[in-house]
């Protein structure tokens, strides 16, 4: 491009041996002439707004303090041949400042927004307010194949796929093998073996997130669902609270009002759960793969009898469905280059920039083969766990109005040890019906 703006050599001036008129003629053949070379060099003279160089795409994800995600983004334009050019442009750490300025953009048809990070709650949300558009043909066989089925199923809404899927998250039960010889497989025998570590004066809590936010959330609905049940049906549009909803609260209740239950329960999310982990007052965990390399940098005297197993069992013999997380990569609806942003989403969450996700980022894949590569272990030595869990995984709510349900879920069985098992599901079911059919008010 470098040659578009120089200056096209100028027509020598009619010499006099040459008639008026053939002169005039030649002059006026040689200006449209050096008019063509312009337009077709600058290519702006026939269409206003066409592009002279590689199209920008705005990508607005959170900080990743990691460079897995400035990599990715490197990685992509290097082989995008000229065609795109990908932008990071940040949003904030918290969850909720992302969606909040996602959705004010969105709702304001902000056409700059070409590729977004969705959390894997809000795919409902914005497939309704119509501010994403569907993958479909090549775009969409190029996720489905080889990606995690419940991954999948977070992108999916309404019988189509709106997203792709590019890292996950599960929980895993994380140990101390010098206070546990043998981890516990249910949520009956850990409690239990608190109980005793207690008796004998020994570390023993057991580290949960128990405020009042979406981890709380996260935790009943991996209750439930392990219990065999669910909070919404699979279209968000009734409530299925029942049966498996009062195990799972008297779990959460009794495990709240054992001694196994660290004193801040109450105000705990995973941050916290880690670090009384590293400071050695507790036994076990249930937190993300973070944890691991947090250990290993912060505490390395504990870290050699820091261990894991898969999430323990509500109903002994129904393998735990712990809920999913991540994020899920989604075109914006007003892009003006839709059809580039598609083919840089899908880059952007390849096999190689997810790897480079999982072993520098700490994020979990959605490729179910990058499980098996040798690549991945060091970095991921329980990656065999974390595959499983994520194969039984279980999903959050598919609604539209997740915000709010996520809200009533987490102010009623807070504090978990005010839970009343089958009090609280009868509030549950009468909160979560109003909000579906946005009665109500948000506490």
């Amino acid at each position: 491009m470098a040659d578009s703006h120089r200056p096209a050599r100028l027509i020598p001036r009619a010499r006099a041996h040459i008639p008026r008129p053939a002169a005039r003629l030649l002059r006026t053949k040689a200006g449209l002439a050096i008019a063509a070379l312009g337009c077709s060099a600058l290519a702006a003279c026939g269409s206003a707004g066409a592009s002279t160089g590689p199209v920008t795409l705005n990508f607005y994800l959170y900080q990743d303090t990691s460079v897995a995600t400035s990599t990715a983004v490197s990685n992509c334009n290097a082989q995008s041949d000229g065609a795109y050019k990908i932008s990071y442009q940040y949003l904030p750490q918290a969850a909720d400042g992302q969606r909040q300025q996602l959705v004010r953009r969105l709702a304001a048809h902000d056409g700059s927004i070409d590729i977004m990070g969705l959390d894997v709650t809000w795919e409902a949300e914005f497939a309704q307010a119509g501010w994403i558009l569907p993958w479909t043909g090549s775009n969409k066989a190029s996720v489905v194949n080889g990606t995690l089925g419940p991954a999948l199923q977070t992108a999916e809404y309404k019988g189509q796929l709106y997203a792709a899927p590019d890292n996950s998250n599960t929980q895993l039960l994380w140990y101390r093998s010098d206070l546990v010889k043998t981890p516990p497989t249910t949520w009956a025998e850990m409690i239990a073996d608190a109980e005793q570590l207690a008796k004998e004066g020994k570390p023993h809590y057991i580290e949960i997130q128990g405020a009042q936010y979406e981890g709380a959330t996260v935790w009943f609905n991996t209750m439930v669902a392990s219990a065999g049940g669910s909070i919404l049906n699979a279209d968000g549009s009734q409530v299925t609270l029942g049966t498996p909803a009062v195990q799972a609260l008297s779990v959460m209740k009794q495990l709240a009002t054992s001694p196994a239950a660290d004193p801040s329960l109450d105000v705990q999310e995973e941050n916290q759960n880690r670090l009384a982990m590293e400071a050695g007052t507790a036994a076990f965990e249930l937190n993300y793969p973070f944890v691991y390399p947090a250990m290993k940098a912060d505490n390395p005297k504990l870290f050699k009898d820091f261990k894991w197993t898969l999430y323990p069992e509500v109903v002994p013999g129904q393998p735990a469905k712990v809920t999913i997380g991540g994020i899920d990569l989604a075109v914006g609806k007003y892009s003006q280059h839709p059809a580039l942003a598609f083919k840089a989403a899908l880059c952007l969450r390849d096999a190689q920039n997810q790897l480079i996700g999982a072993t520098v980022g700490g994020v979990p894949p959605t490729i179910t083969s990058l499980y098996h590569n040798p690549k991945l272990y060091p970095d991921y030595p329980m990656h065999a766990d974390i595959l499983q869990a994520l194969q039984n995984a279980s999903v959050r709510p598919k609604s539209a109005v997740y915000q709010v349900v996520s809200i009533d879920i987490s102010h009623l069985i807070s504090p978990p040890k005010g839970i009343n098992p089958t009090g609280t599901v009868s509030s549950m079911k009468s909160q979560l019906a109003d909000a579906l059919q946005s009665k109500g008010l948000v506490p």
